[in-house]
């Protein structure tokens, strides 16, 4: 499947908005190791992997909408993100679901 954050040059037909979300939180131990990384600086390791495995999550769940659609790319990829709490990250991945 063909991801892309513009729009293609080519000949497409567009079949609709796909999307694809995911809710991600830590366990306690990682979210005390968490705040006392954030007191000592540094990079917050057990945030950072959070987010990349809520991402990569999405992305999947994004292109199997994607796939039910009949679609060999998805255009005009975007992310959203957003808090729910303390520990817990949402992100949203969407575009547009085409055939070339």
């Amino acid at each position: 499947m063909l991801l892309s954050t513009v729009d293609l040059r080519t000949e497409y037909q567009v079949l609709g908005l796909v999307k694809g979300s995911s809710m991600k939180a830590k366990h306690l131990g990682k979210d005390i190791m968490a705040e006392i990384r954030k007191l000592v600086g540094g990079e917050v390791r057990e945030y950072a992997e959070l987010l990349t495995e809520a991402r990569e999550e999405a992305i999947a769940r994004m292109i199997a909408e994607a796939d039910k659609l009949g679609a060999n790319a998805v255009i005009g990829v975007r992310f959203a993100t957003s808090t729910i709490t303390s520990g817990a990250a949402e992100i949203i991945a969407y575009g547009t679901a085409v055939k070339i």
